[in-house]
């Protein structure tokens, strides 16, 4: 076994740059003539190459050399290019490998894709086939090696406050509270108002834990029919009820390795409450339809805006499965009692909202901000984040469209507010900007022109 390490010609380097990996690759085929081909090919356009003629020596030179490609021979002295193969992915090995061979049928292929191999060609093969091989290779190892920082960076970013965005007392509380329960496998209750981010809590909860790699799979309650949820949940047989014609896995087994998330968890009936309990304390479900009880390996985290207690005194909610919930409970603030972290969302849904949209950032004043702190929120940070993603559109804080919503809070207030102040200088700005073009401003405000001359004409504006 040797090593050649070969300094591209000016106009390899070009090709190089056209894509061209700058990997160090290793030849493992006991024929001098292959490995020769295979060195003079790749060499120029490759950072090294070695070679070996058999898999112990090509183990031996991975011993003292990182190698990014192996371009390997099925049929070799000793041991065979597949159990070779085998046994590197057993040990860790994630680099790409290709495997060449000149006796070969579809079962050979199968076996050798299976064993992990990137590509497999027939011999004799010519220079292109190689090289288009090697590039395939290149680009899957790009796109891996992409798709695992951006996994990482968007963890980071999502996660590096446990996903929670704020730094009002509440939303510390909360942080820390998701921090010390994620790596336990207890079952937890969510509660909190509708739009407090309940999903977000719970995603975060199963990426900090030790399921991470597993599957989340959401389901919302509310959303499937109280016939179809125990299908929804458990799978069902062939034939267990009518369209019924094949048997399907429910969510609990896509579930399996990693978490379930319950939303609205208090719109199950109560005959499937009892169901779900069943599962929850001896981890099997029965499909309906099934007599088959299959084992579950889940972790269940729960939602709901409801008061369970008072579910439960009202004898909608079974008490046996509200405990079962409660092992861990978790309560999300509404945005009106951590209003102090509006700015913070308000920068975080914009960072998050513009580039996919194509849109400028949102340029906010200190009255605008000042409005939207005075506001109470009914909707919680679901509304914000809706208000920010129709102002990038429209590309100006959509206040009018704000102030519609708080109409209510304002017939309870028979005195004028700042909140009107705010939204006239707001149109006459909008207005301003346009030069006086209603149509446009209507569009930029998010309201109708009528709506907005009504308002011209309140204010004896022509």
């Amino acid at each position: 076994m040797h090593t050649v390490t070969q300094t591209p010609h000016p106009a390899d380097s070009a090709k190089m740059a056209e894509g061209w990996p700058y990997w160090s690759i290793l030849v493992v085929d006991d024929e001098p003539g292959m490995r020769n081909f295979l060195v003079k090919t790749l060499g120029p356009r490759c950072q090294t190459v070695h070679e070996a003629g058999s898999a112990e020596d090509g183990a031996a030179l991975l011993r003292d050399h990182h190698v990014d490609l192996i371009v390997l021979d099925i049929a070799l002295p000793g041991m065979n290019g597949v159990a070779w193969l085998k046994d590197l992915r057993e040990h860790g090995y994630t680099g790409q490998v290709i495997l060449i061979t000149a006796f070969a049928d579809l079962d050979t292929a199968i076996e050798a894709l299976r064993a992990g191999a990137s590509d497999f060609i027939l011999k004799p093969f010519r220079v292109p086939q190689i090289l288009n091989a090697v590039r395939r290779c290149y680009e899957s190892a790009r796109l891996a090696r992409e798709n695992f920082v951006l996994r990482h960076t968007l963890a980071r970013s999502q996660f590096a406050n446990n996903g929670l965005v704020g730094r009002s007392a509440q939303i510390a509380e909360l942080s820390a509270s998701v921090r010390r329960v994620a790596p336990v496998n207890s079952t937890v209750l969510l509660q909190g108002e509708s739009g407090t981010g309940k999903e977000l809590v719970a995603r975060a909860l199963h990426a900090l834990s030790p399921r991470a790699q597993g599957p989340f799979v959401p389901v919302n309650c509310a959303s499937v029919s109280p016939e179809q949820m125990e299908s929804e949940l458990f799978g069902h047989a062939k034939g267990a009820f009518a369209g019924a014609t094949r048997a399907r896995d429910g969510l609990f087994y896509y579930a399996q390795g990693g978490t379930l998330f319950l939303d609205e968890v208090a719109e199950l009936p109560l005959a499937l409450q009892a169901t779900l309990l069943r599962a929850l304390e001896d981890l099997r479900i029965r499909p309906v339809g099934s007599q088959q009880l299959l084992p579950v390996n889940v972790r269940i985290i729960a939602a709901t805006n409801r008061d369970l207690q008072q579910e439960v005194a009202e004898g909608r909610f079974r008490k046996d499965l509200y405990y079962r919930l409660q092992v861990v409970e978790l309560t999300l603030p509404p945005l009106r009692e951590h209003k102090e972290d509006i700015p913070d969302l308000v920068q975080h849904f914009t960072s998050q909202l513009a580039p996919v949209l194509g849109a400028l950032p949102l340029q906010l004043t200190a009255a605008e901000m000042d409005y939207l702190t005075q506001y109470d929120w009914p909707g919680n940070v679901r509304e914000l984040r809706n208000l920010v993603e129709r102002s990038l559109i429209l590309g100006a804080l959509n206040v009018s469209a704000l102030y519609a919503m708080d109409k209510k809070h304002r017939a309870a207030n028979a005195q004028p507010t700042d909140l009107h102040t705010l939204e006239k200088q707001h149109i006459l700005a909008v207005l301003d900007s346009v030069q006086g073009d209603k149509t446009q401003a209507a569009q930029l405000l998010g309201i109708s022109r009528r709506t907005l001359e009504r308002r011209c004409a309140e204010w004896a504006l022509t």
